[in-house]
């Protein structure tokens, strides 16, 4: 009857420790759904470990001889070191930090391992960390008797993972109100502690370290409460910008404290586990728009918000999502203001046609009347002035319309839209070379534009036997037109785009002015290459 207690008593301890081990490596698989890397490698660390540890401490308790019972006990206390690195990476990666990866730190961590480490493997030498006993009670087992130096340590190791509980809690105090599940993380932490003084205190139970699975119900709650809670912390606390996280139902899960500033409902927490549709309807059917600009007022200011989803999933399931609100105030103001000015410049440009064009063209008329009547130099030159108003004219609406926005873009022919420019240009003796036909999303007729203006300037300053090339850029996205022409000089270079500028005697100076109103309005970007021979212009899509 004796040896059947004693085997039952054998057989619930090693199976608290057992499944203390088995938990911890389950929960392993289950946390490598985690997308952040440097955040899953330190929570596996810290599972793998604490189950490590419990499992050393399964094969500790099996066995009473002596000297494989210390074996077996100073691997647990080894890998028992370790989980303070799994911790701290976890909760420096967590928070956003790079402690976890600075060389300095590192180095200085693992100094300080392999020094405590030897200390303990050493013990057979000096006896400074624990001595042993093989006892019969409660069965038949090593029993271990720590030292001081052992309690030393170990208060070294609390100190360290109350400065984890310290990165934790300032995130926490950044994101959101709610400190319960920091607070739960806080009493987990002091299972180890709780399970060895009861060790001490309740008749029936081994004086030994239980630590093992204290800390493996540790490592294990934390996971689960990282489902539940962190990371939804981690995803509203990585951002300055207001976040509010939903779960797959679109209810509340958390946000930060710049989202409370934009929804003031936001400012009681009750409201987490409600649909952000009637916590904050005007905001969530404005989300649901093709263009999810929210629009708020304050303080007699009116402020923008551009809103953006960030999907979260574990494997092939949705969590929810993450709704980031990004301050678009000044970019929006500067549209409105940009859609006035291009409003007022429209309003010019119609003006300059019909009230500039209607006496020009009385003024035409006469002159022709009068040149079918004198022969004179002077209509000559009138007639040719006249004519440079008219360019002017089309040049100058040109310039203001070309600079509207974009609306609609097609995917069209590089080479082909060149193709068909060339045919509105007077090429004279002017050579076209294609390299490239690939497509790019643009205005059509607004391209076609573009590279009529190039061509007619490298006619004009280039000669009219130039050799004109349309190809893509290797480097990017993006196509270049380069001629084999004079070049422009290094110290005009910077004025080329100027309105105004032609070093042709006819030019009115406009053509490249449109043309980078076009490449703007595309919102692409061009410059002037710098090349040994001729003029290039490469414009970056």
């Amino acid at each position: 009857m004796i040896d059947g207690l004693l085997i039952g008593a054998r057989f619930w301890y090693l199976a608290i420790f057992g499944f203390s081990a088995v938990a911890t490596f389950v929960s392993a698989v289950r946390v490598n759904r985690i997308a952040e890397g440097d955040t899953r490698r330190g929570l596996v660390a810290l599972l793998l470990t604490s189950g490590g540890w419990a499992l050393a401490h399964v094969g500790y308790l099996a066995t009473a001889d002596e000297q494989l019972g210390v074996f077996l006990y100073q691997i647990g206390l080894v890998v028992g070191l370790s989980t303070i690195g799994g911790w701290l990476y976890f909760c420096s990666a967590f928070t956003g930090r790079s402690l976890h990866r600075d060389p300095r730190i590192r180095q200085i961590s693992l100094t300080v391992f392999l020094a405590i480490v030897a200390v303990k493997l050493t013990n057979d030498f000096h006896g400074l960390y624990f001595s042993s006993e093989v006892v019969s009670t409660p069965f038949p087992h090593v029993a271990i008797a720590s030292t001081t130096l052992h309690w030393t340590v170990m208060a070294g190791s609390y100190a360290l993972a109350t400065v984890g509980y310290f990165m934790l809690y300032e995130r926490f105090r950044h994101v959101s109100h709610d400190s319960r599940p920091l607070l739960a993380l806080l009493g987990l932490t002091a299972l180890p502690v709780g399970f060895d003084v009861l060790g001490m205190l309740v008749p029936g139970l081994m004086e030994i370290t239980y630590e093992p699975v204290g800390v493996a119900a540790f490592a294990v709650g934390l996971s689960f409460v990282y489902f539940e809670r962190f990371r939804t912390i981690r995803l509203a606390g990585d951002r300055d910008d207001p976040v509010i996280v939903l779960d797959a139902d679109d209810r509340i899960q958390d946000y930060n404290r710049a989202a409370t500033r934009l929804v003031p409902a936001l400012d009681d927490r009750s409201v987490i586990g409600d649909r952000f549709a009637d916590v904050a309807p005007r905001c969530a059917e404005k989300i649901a728009t093709d263009d999810p600009l929210v629009t708020v007022y304050r303080d007699g200011e009116t402020r923008y918000y551009r809103v953006t989803e960030q999907q979260f999933s574990a494997s092939q399931s949705s969590l929810g999502r993450a709704l980031v609100f990004t301050d678009e105030t000044h970019r929006e103001q500067y549209r409105k203001e940009l859609e006035r000015q291009n409003d007022r410049l429209d309003s010019f440009a119609s003006m300059l046609s019909h009230d500039l064009r209607n006496p020009l063209n009385v003024a035409q008329g006469r002159l022709e009347l009068a040149r079918d009547e004198h022969d004179s130099e002077h209509l000559v030159a009138a007639n040719d002035a006249l004519t440079r108003i008219e360019t002017l004219i089309e040049d100058v609406l040109q310039l203001a319309r070309q600079g509207q926005p974009v609306e609609e873009t097609d995917r069209v022919s590089l080479g082909a839209i060149a193709r068909d420019a060339w045919g509105m240009v007077e090429t004279a003796e002017a050579e076209l070379v294609v390299d490239s036909d690939h497509d790019v999303e643009a205005d059509p007729d607004r391209l076609q534009r573009l590279f009529e203006n190039l061509f007619r300037n490298s006619i004009e300053h280039g000669g009219e036997d130039v050799t004109v090339t349309v190809g893509a850029l290797d480097d990017t996205e993006g196509f270049f037109v380069v001629d084999d022409g004079r070049g422009v000089p290094e110290e005009e270079r910077d004025q080329v785009f100027e309105s105004g500028y032609s070093t042709a005697e006819d030019g009115t100076g406009f053509g490249l002015s449109i043309v980078e109103q076009i490449v703007a309005a595309h919102e692409w970007t061009i410059d002037l290459a710098d090349v040994e021979t001729g003029t290039r212009f490469e414009i970056r899509t």
